[in-house]
């Protein structure tokens, strides 16, 4: 049997049942993946979300020698398998409650502290939309910006060929295995993303085909790593406006770029702007007011803390926390302290009546 921590965490998302959430507070109950596998038949039962069905999934071994299967896989064509609890798993994206548990990749896809923008479009782009995707992101040069977009078809390629163009780097994030590029026609530009600093994501296996349903999710990584995501061109429906929606709901920064009216594929972004989900775009001053990227600003002096009155557990939680600046979800927290979840969130209680922590909304919690 493979000891590899990654087989069993790729064997937990292929049991039946057991989704990218309930994977991860079981995770977070039992400290690794490969003791969820090891633990006890009452011990597991007693986890919330777990009945007789999926206890029966979890004790079976064909998941792990199909993980193992996909890891050779993923060996053959150099592709990396990434847990969400690794240093090199995209940063902002850890702070998604609904973020893969684990995904595969290829160059580089982690950029920590970096301007990360997802571009996003529709696949019918006008000649008016690749002319603005291209000034987007020649702007975003000035801030050594990453930009992330699909690989699609339209406003995705030239989003991904301009950052290319002016040697910024650039993430794709696709619907199918990494084996395989989707569309074929963009693989010249996604193989240059891979030796100008960018690279490829999805949490899709080698092999996998880029099938219709897969899109959707693809979108909410785009919509989870960026720091703002901009539409350019998009019609009332589609992928475009997905992502749009999914950014929304993070509480990402959504820009829209306002279109003509006679325009079907300005329809959908003067719609977001009109019904306030999205910020309207007009250059790139828009995007440094709102993120607070204006130059010449001056980095606060940093405070140092004494943390001698406080536990061992209690310096654990602060000492994680200062690690990720954007904070960390209460079930991440746990893992990375080995601090079990009841616990962690007394800690965190205390720790956030003195002023040393804040909660945020989905159960994250960042240092002050």
């Amino acid at each position: 049997m493979n000891e590899n921590e990654n087989c069993y965490v790729l064997a937990l998302k292929l049991t039946p049942g057991i989704g990218d959430v309930l994977a991860k507070q079981l995770i977070s109950y039992c400290g690794s993946a490969s003791a969820i596998f090891k633990e006890k038949k009452g011990a597991l039962l007693k986890i919330p979300s777990i009945g007789e069905k999926t206890l029966k999934a979890l004790t079976s071994s064909s998941y792990l020698k199909e993980a193992e299967g996909i890891l050779a896989n993923c060996e053959k064509y150099q592709v990396s398998a990434i847990p969400y609890y690794h240093a090199d798993f995209p940063e902002r994206l850890k702070s998604v409650n609904d973020a893969p548990l684990l995904i595969y990749t290829k160059g580089k896809t982690s950029f920590k502290n970096s301007k990360t923008i997802g571009v996003v479009g529709t696949r019918n782009a006008t000649n008016y939309g690749k002319q603005i995707t291209e000034k987007i992101v020649e702007e975003l040069k000035t801030h050594e910006a990453v930009v992330v977009s699909g690989l699609a078809y339209g406003i995705d390629i030239a989003a991904h060929r301009a950052a290319l163009k002016h040697n910024l780097p650039t993430v794709a994030v696709l619907a199918g295995g990494l084996d395989k590029i989707y569309p074929s026609i963009h693989e010249k530009s996604a193989q240059e993303m891979l030796k100008n600093d960018g690279g490829w994501i999805s949490e899709y296996p080698p092999g996998t085909k880029p099938e219709a349903h897969n899109f959707p999710s693809r979108n909410r990584i785009i919509a989870g790593m960026a720091e703002a995501l901009i539409v350019v061109e998009a019609a009332n429906k589609g992928g475009a406006l997905i992502t749009a929606n999914i950014a929304y709901s993070y509480n990402r920064e959504v820009f829209a770029v306002p279109g003509d009216l006679d325009n079907k594929y300005s329809e959908g972004c003067n719609a977001l702007i009109r019904s306030q989900r999205a910020n309207i775009y007009t250059g790139l001053k828009d995007l440094e007011y709102l993120l607070g990227w204006e130059k010449g600003e001056s980095k606060p002096v940093k405070q140092m803390i004494d943390l001698s009155s406080y536990g061992e557990s209690e310096r654990k939680i602060m000492s994680v926390l200062e690690e990720f600046k954007t904070g960390l979800h209460l079930d991440e927290l746990s893992w990375k302290t080995q601090i079990n979840v009841n616990e962690t969130v007394s800690h965190l209680l205390t720790l956030e009546f003195d002023g040393l922590v804040k909660s945020l909304p989905g159960k994250r919690y960042v240092r002050v």
